[in-house]
């Protein structure tokens, strides 16, 4: 019996200890071929992965296209900057850090509460940033006190900078901080502190500016520290832009201006390059690189001379007089008067029981004295023989009414109304006394500055069809240019020439009482050169005769608000047009005559004597050392 029990229990064991080996070596070979699934079949898998987990891309912003005046000069490049940084990790205690760096650098409440957040939400030894933007003298401070700032570092990069300031601002834009709207995919929008352009030039070349971002391949380690760096790839900075404008004359034209609330525009009357654009007054675009303070912004956003706008395109006035030589041009072509045709001023027009008045009494004039003293009374007998229609056709091929095309943000059309349109915008029909407004360049018409020294430009070339132009064209035959006609017969456009001429440098012309639109520049031979041109003065309210007495006798008792527009548009030299030039002083103490055409004449003597034309620019030493000044080249 003994023996059966025994071997009974042996037969047991074996069995259990067959079945316990059976399970061990079914979880060995288990585990040997996920070792070798993992480490040889996953193999390349799993290596790409643990150097992810090693390797981080980082991306690296490129440095921004610089925007260059017509020869090069620098518009807006790139500034290195100093920024001050602090790792939590390293700052013993980050309150008295701060407290005892705001005795070197400015902190604001703002500013701690904003670090303290970024501190919260971020890893200890990520970096965060105090301020940006500082200056040598704050940055050397901050490294002197080093030994007392622990965890306080310097970083170094590069900022947007405005050499010229406040000088072409408008045109020229400024960059800021991406917003939620600006994301469009692009990876270098995501990138900590990247600016883009907001307005202007900035804003509309902002690809090409740009460039494309590069690369950095850093070692970190599990928490996602920086070990150091392996590999790094710079991207491809952003492409320069050329613009037409000559930096001397539009910082010459913004300080001629002084503390108006004014715009002037110069433009190349045959390739239509623009010389200058100003606003005035201006901004420092350098103020929105760094970010603006409540202050500025308060400044800026409520003055009343509006800094902001940019009044060269997006102004939008009534021409009054300056709109006269299309009227007159649109006058010849249909036949409704000569050039030689009178009709005879009293100083008052009567249509019906409507009276409009003239400002003096000028007696019979004919197209070309009509001009040179501005009468009124003879374009509101041109605009009634014509009709509006008639006018806005040829106003509109002028390069009145529409957009200029540069494609500058905010740009206004302008307005000029047919009957048509008032029947269509008010559901009124075109009143007769409706072309009498038309014809003097006041009721519904609105134009901006730029449309302005088009018009010009227009009338100057004899009758070509000049587009502006911002941005130099490059390549093979960038330069030849295909200007169409606009179909204006020379004569007609002589006549009007005259009568321009004569506003100008006749005996009774609109300016000659002060010799305010007189050129006193001097060609090589000692000649006097002229220009000629047309003054205007719109009414920005409707006036009495009475306010026109209190006007005259004490002018500065008129709110500046409620006071004319004084606006003149010219062109020259007279007898080889090159440059045409618009002016508006918004608000002035009087007509176009007394206070644009002076501005217009001081910038045409500007660009006459640097003539923009010329390649390459001359030295500005060399300029002003030059003596007598020297001719140009017509």
């Amino acid at each position: 019996m003994m023996i059966t029990r025994d071997s009974d229990w042996t037969k047991m064991f074996n069995r259990r200890a067959l079945i316990l080996g059976g399970a061990q070596g079914v979880l060995t070979a288990a585990l040997v071929g996920r070792m070798y699934y993992l480490q040889v079949i996953e193999a390349d898998r799993y290596r790409t992965l643990a150097e992810d987990n090693r390797i981080n891309i980082q991306l690296l912003p490129p440095p921004r296209g610089r925007i260059l005046d017509r020869f090069g000069q620098a518009l807006a490049i790139n500034k290195q900057q100093f920024r001050v940084l602090i790792v939590p990790e390293q700052a013993t205690k980050l309150t008295p850090t701060l407290d005892q760096l705001a005795k070197i650098v400015e902190l604001s409440e703002h500013d701690r509460e904003r670090i303290k957040k970024e501190v919260g939400r971020k890893r200890g030894f990520v970096p965060v940033t105090i301020r940006e933007n500082l200056t040598w003298d704050e940055m050397a401070r901050i490294q002197v006190n080093a030994p007392d700032l622990p965890g306080v570092i310097i970083d170094e990069g590069l900022t947007r900078y405005y050499p010229q300031h406040g000088n072409a601002a408008h045109l020229l834009g400024y960059v800021a901080a991406v917003d939620e709207a600006d994301l469009t995919g692009d990876p270098l929008l995501q990138l900590p502190g990247f600016r883009i352009g907001k307005d202007g030039i900035e804003r509309i070349y902002d690809l090409t500016l740009r460039g494309k971002g590069g690369t950095s391949q850093v070692e970190v380690n599990a928490y996602g520290r920086t070990i150091r760096e392996l590999k790094r790839e710079e991207g491809q900075p952003g492409a320069d832009v050329t613009l037409t404008i000559d930096e001397r004359i539009q910082r010459f034209a913004g300080e001629r201006l002084g503390e108006e609330s004014a715009s002037v525009a110069v433009m190349d009357v045959h390739t239509g390059d623009l010389i200058a654009l100003v606003s005035n007054p201006s901004f420092d675009a350098n103020t929105f690189s760094r970010g603006l303070t409540t202050d500025e912004w308060k400044f800026l956003s409520t003055n009343d001379h509006r800094p902001l706008i940019n009044k060269v395109v997006a102004g939008q006035y009534s021409p009054g007089s300056t709109f006269k030589p299309a009227v007159a041009l649109a006058a010849l072509e249909h036949g409704v008067i000569s050039p030689e045709q009178t009709v005879h001023c009293s100083g008052s027009y009567r249509l019906g029981n409507y009276v409009k008045h003239c400002h003096k009494i000028h007696g019979s004039v004919n197209m070309q004295r009509a001009m040179s003293v501005s009468c009124d009374v003879y374009f509101y007998e041109v605009a009634r023989r014509l009709g509006v229609d008639k006018i806005a056709a040829m106003a509109k091929r002028l390069g009145l009414g529409s957009p200029s095309g540069i494609g500058l943000p905010n740009e206004q059309g302008g307005l000029i109304p047919t009957e048509a349109w008032k029947k269509a915008v008010r559901g009124e029909r075109w009143a007769p006394g409706d072309n009498l407004n038309v014809g003097i360049g006041q009721g519904d018409v609105l134009v901006t500055p730029i449309q302005m020294a088009v018009l010009a430009a227009r009338i100057a070339n004899g009758g070509l069809a000049v587009k502006p132009r911002l941005v130099r064209p490059t390549g093979p035959g960038a330069e030849d240019l295909e200007v169409p006609s606009l179909g204006i017969p020379p004569q007609h456009l002589e006549a009007v020439h005259a009568g321009m001429y004569d506003v100008i440098n006749g005996p009774a012309g609109a300016t000659t009482a002060a010799s305010n639109g007189k050129l006193r520049f001097k060609d090589a031979e000692k000649k006097t050169w002229t220009m000629s041109g047309k003054t205007g003065t719109a009414a920005v309210r409707r006036w009495t005769d009475a306010m026109r007495e209190a006007q005259k006798r004490d002018p500065e008792s008129i709110p500046w608000a409620q006071r004319d527009n004084a606006l003149f548009i010219c062109f020259g030299p007279s007898h080889a047009p090159r440059y045409a030039i618009s002016v508006v002083v918004d608000h002035a103490l009087g007509g176009g005559g007394a206070f644009a055409a002076p501005i217009a004449r001081d910038i045409m003597e500007e660009v006459l004597r640097l003539d923009p034309s010329r390649k390459p620019r001359m030295d500005e030493q060399i300029v002003a050392d030059a003596a007598p000044l020297q001719g140009i080249r017509p």
